[in-house]
């Protein structure tokens, strides 16, 4: 008799016996959003776990823009960019980005998770190899298992790694060197300049993600790479809508040859319908607003040093974030699940990340913060952080007095001989994970 295919979806439980314990976290209905605050369950609660940095989703000139594009092309382009679903605003954006970015070229990408998949698999070959940070996020590594060059993973932000790794590999091959700007568990920024020196040395191409760098770092929010003043350096550079632009849909920046090739090259681009008007429309808007009013960066990080000082001087573990993303060390998945439970009993609208997006043991509640977060809406959230951390026993938890090294993201355990397949069996044991529910966070 055949497998049953299906028998594994009858056999789950996870996210049934979460439900009945109360404590499941994920795909809460939001019927409406106003500032930093949404309305669940016919309740306002304080959103601390949105990628909108800089508050433009809700904008009322951004949604205006949004409006006016639908009005005039509709509500979707019903076809791909390379035969009919191309119009004046797609290259309208790409134009504005290239120059934004100081770039030759850019090529617009329907999500963020597909021009990582898209660019990754469509650059490499064979013989070559894509040296990859392991807290990379999970759609950098899609892109690397769908890529037919070997896959080699370095140390986290590490350039004495990396240079060990780029020495095994033959000198003929072709060689990427990809990493977050701004990694999305942890909140670290890049270490850019050692690691692109290093990659220069053994002529690597450098490709760096900046999904959620753009309107948080650098001049006027243009990223990482701009921060470092290293634009000119780095071969290809990557981004989304869907955090400070407050949209959906991805990019890649570069040379005009390389976003030529991908136009006509990239599956993920080739193959699926373009974005819809009022997404191009309403990102353009943004972007216009980023670059017009520079207080929304400043806003967001006098919010970001206010949260960073105010969780470490009550006592919690925050790991070593630069950034807007506040990672809270609570250590066990249940406890996690459980505190992430009591804060939205108290109205606050947080996140848990669990094993495999971080270690397992080492649980978070992800947090993020934006520009249009009040003060009042922040000192209610450090006080509910802090009474929750009292009643639940927080600091008691192993993971604070015995926190060991710091883990990554994915438990890359294979060399860099061994080929893509093998990081589905390197990343860990699915069976060891209490909840079986794995989170992400999305391009």
């Amino acid at each position: 008799m055949a497998k049953d295919l299906t028998q594994k979806c009858r056999d789950y439980r996870d996210s049934a016996d979460a439900r009945a314990q109360g404590f499941y976290p994920y795909f809460r209905r939001i019927d409406d959003t106003v500032g930093d605050r949404v309305v669940c369950d016919g309740t306002s609660k304080i959103m601390i776990g949105s990628n909108n940095y800089l508050g433009l989703a809700q904008d009322e000139r951004v949604v205006e823009a949004a409006c006016e594009a639908a009005r005039k092309f509709g509500s979707g382009c019903t076809g791909s960019r390379l035969l009919n679903g191309n119009i004046f605003l797609h290259e309208h954006l790409e134009e504005a980005l290239a120059s934004f970015l100081q770039r030759e070229s850019v090529l617009l990408f329907s999500t963020g998770f597909f021009a990582n998949q898209g660019a990754l698999a469509t650059l490499v070959e064979d013989e070559d190899a894509i040296l990859c940070d392991r807290e990379n996020h999970a759609s950098i590594i899609d892109g690397c298992q769908f890529a037919p060059s070997k896959l080699v993973p370095f140390r986290h932000n590490s350039a004495v790694s990396l240079q060990n790794r780029l020495k095994r590999l033959p000198e003929a091959a072709g060689k990427l060197v990809v990493l977050d700007g701004i990694f999305s568990m942890s909140g670290d920024v890049a270490d850019l300049p050692p690691i692109l020196k290093v990659a220069k040395e053994f002529g690597a191409l450098t490709y760096i993600d900046e999904a959620h760098a753009l309107g948080v770092l650098g001049p006027l929010g243009r990223g990482t790479v701009h921060h470092f003043g290293l634009n000119d350096e780095v071969d290809l550079v990557m981004g989304t809508f869907s955090k400070s632009l407050g949209s959906m849909g991805g990019f890649i920046a570069g040379k005009r040859e390389v976003i030529e090739y991908l136009r006509h090259k990239a599956r993920c681009f080739i193959f699926t319908a373009s974005l819809a008007p009022a997404v191009v429309g309403g990102v353009l808007r943004a972007l216009e607003l980023v670059q017009s009013e520079p207080e929304r960066m400043d806003a967001l990080w006098r919010n970001t040093r206010k949260m960073h000082e105010g969780f470490r001087q009550i006592g919690f573990k925050i790991g070593t974030t630069q950034t807007p993303i506040v990672p809270i060390l609570i250590g066990s998945e249940a406890r996690a699940f459980q505190f992430t439970q009591r804060l939205y009993e108290e109205d606050i609208f947080a996140t848990p990340a669990i094993y495999p997006a971080v270690r397992y043991g080492e649980a978070i509640v992800r947090t993020s913060y934006m520009a249009t977060h009040t003060d009042e809406d922040l000192d209610r959230v450090l006080e509910i952080f802090a009474r929750l951390a009292r009643e639940l026993g927080t600091f008691d938890d192993p993971a604070y007095s015995e926190p060991g090294r710091r883990k990554n993201v994915f438990d890359f355990s294979l060399s860099y001989s061994e080929g893509p397949n093998a990081i589905r069996e390197s990343a860990g044991d699915p069976s060891r994970n209490g909840s079986g529910l794995h989170p992400a966070v999305s391009r």
